[in-house]
């Protein structure tokens, strides 16, 4: 018999495993190796703890005990750790006089009085939020004990709620994880392969991915996207920018990347009433740097009007995109889009919905964006998610409009009145 632990995780459990955060929120695939991973940490405090005990708590006591007793026992296993285990209750006491005990969120009494030096709730989102707020985060408080959630989401609810809490600056004793399936390098990447090509792309995010996805959108079906390889012959390249808080600006002010909107550019040909959507670029980046790829984009595509969000953001880049044309010794005409008064819901439905569900959109299909394009459009308009992409697209309709001048025809014998205005 041994003392000594051969712990034994991947390179993305470690990671969790090896923060130093009191307070660990973890979202993860099916299959990435949760349990194995709370199964470690939960045998290691136990052993630190000189004072108090660690509970493994599951949505039932049952499920608990299916899914962590085998292994807790299967990892002690070869060792003199374990003094004695108790099968009725799923309790182990090891030599140091520490117990991990298995629990369910289902029976809270049994959770009541005790102190303890860690917990694990898995699957929280099945756990009512009373749980961890009035029975457990109490029993934390003599030694400052410490908390790892683990699940996969099921929508937008308490977990999401607490795994964004999790991911703040501000809250400096809690830490968030994300992860995929594929983040666990012992699964056959061709069964995720299978569950895509039989799963919703809702559920297969959801389930494999981690995400937090929502399945109240409805406005927008994924199987309206349509792609095409070849750029159409005729027509006239077009952008519509939807600019979003410059990454400079909001560090200054303390803001995480990852809550931030992205600036989203979108590139479209349009011959007539179809849109041939080349690409959306879409990022965080600088103000200087949004206004190079502004530039940048308008002269490879040759476009012929780049439409802009009117509005405080607007006027900030608008001095750096004229000193960039300067610069490049090339001018591209400019105009103003706006929201007109209407929500963005309704805009954006009123522009995409019926071309999309007609197939008078159609995709590049090479660009990255296209995933990024499918999340949002399902997705929408559930609180919380981004939609800055789609909200670029829609735009498209009102520089449309304002490049009606390219697609009139004129008399071979049309001549100005007048030479400076056109007219």
């Amino acid at each position: 018999m041994s003392r000594e632990l051969d712990v034994k995780l991947h390179p993305a459990q470690l990671e969790i495993f090896n923060s130093e955060a009191r307070f660990k929120v973890v979202s993860a695939g099916r299959r990435f190796g949760k349990s194995r991973l709370a199964a470690w940490i939960l045998i290691i405090k136990a052993l630190q703890s000189e004072e108090k005990d660690v509970f493994y708590i599951g949505p039932t006591f049952q499920q608990a005990k299916d899914i962590m007793w085998g292994m807790l026992k299967e990892l002690l296993l070869g060792t003199d750790l374990i003094d004695t285990t108790h099968e009725n209750t799923a309790t182990m006491t090891l030599t140091n006089g520490r117990k991990i005990s298995l629990k369910g969120s289902d029976r809270p009494d049994t959770l009541r009085g005790v102190g303890l030096a860690y917990v694990v709730l898995d699957e929280y989102v099945s756990m009512k939020v009373e749980v961890w707020e009035q029975i457990i985060r109490p029993t934390l408080a003599d030694v400052k004990g410490g908390a790892l959630f683990i699940g996969t989401p099921a929508g937008k609810n308490h977990f999401y709620d607490l795994w964004m809490e999790a991911d703040k600056d501000s809250n400096e004793d809690w830490e968030a994880f994300q992860y995929n399936s594929t983040d666990n390098p012992l699964i056959d990447p061709e069964e995720i392969d299978i569950a895509r090509k039989n799963m919703s792309t809702q559920a297969f995010r959801q389930e494999f991915e981690a995400s937090f996805v929502s399945f109240t959108g409805g406005i927008f079906k994924s199987d309206w996207i349509k792609t095409e390889d070849e750029e159409p012959e005729d027509g006239n390249f077009v952008m519509a920018v939807d600019p979003a808080g410059y990454e400079n600006v909001e560090k200054e002010r303390g803001l995480k990347g990852s809550k931030l909107d992205e600036t989203a550019i979108a590139i479209v040909k349009i011959d007539g009433d179809h849109w041939w959507v080349k690409d959306i670029l879409h990022g965080r980046w600088s103000i200087k740097e949004t206004a190079k790829k502004i530039l940048s984009s308008a002269i490879e595509n040759e476009v012929t009007t780049v439409g802009i969000e009117a509005g405080a953001l607007k006027n900030a880049i608008l001095p750096y995109l004229e000193d960039e044309m300067r610069v490049a010794g090339r001018w591209v005409p400019i105009t103003d889009v706006s929201h007109g008064g209407k929500k963005k819901t309704d805009r954006i439905t009123w522009s995409l919905q019926g071309r999309l569900e007609h197939g008078k959109i159609s995709f590049n299909p090479d660009p990255s964006y296209i995933k990024d394009l499918e999340v949002q459009l399902v997705e929408f308009p559930t609180k919380g998610t981004h939609d800055d992409i789609i909200d670029a697209l829609a735009y498209i309709d009102q520089v449309s409009v304002a490049d009606f001048m390219h697609t009139i025809e004129l008399d071979d014998d049309w001549e100005p009145y007048d030479d400076v205005s056109g007219y």
